[in-house]
């Protein structure tokens, strides 16, 4: 793990497109901006591990796991 210190205003650059600026440090607590493309997610951590935990369980998921629809969909034809 690359370990980095900086102050409010420093920035660190992950490749060429993404960029990680310290916008604010109080008491334990660090704001943080990020500049990154739009095609690029970002997600606090907690988030993409549930994120994971539910494509996990989507990819084990049976056809007869899905509930069969209730009302029959008109055909746009």
């Amino acid at each position: 793990m690359l370990v980095l210190t900086r102050k409010v205003n420093q920035s660190i650059m992950i490749g060429d497109e993404i960029e990680v600026i310290v916008l604010e440090v109080r008491g334990e607590q660090v704001r943080l901006g990020i500049k990154a493309p739009r095609t690029v997610t970002v997600h606090r951590r907690e988030i993409y591990d549930a994120i994971q935990r539910e494509n996990i369980m989507a990819a084990q998921a049976q056809p007869e796991d899905v509930p069969a629809p209730t009302k029959k969909v008109k055909s746009a034809s």
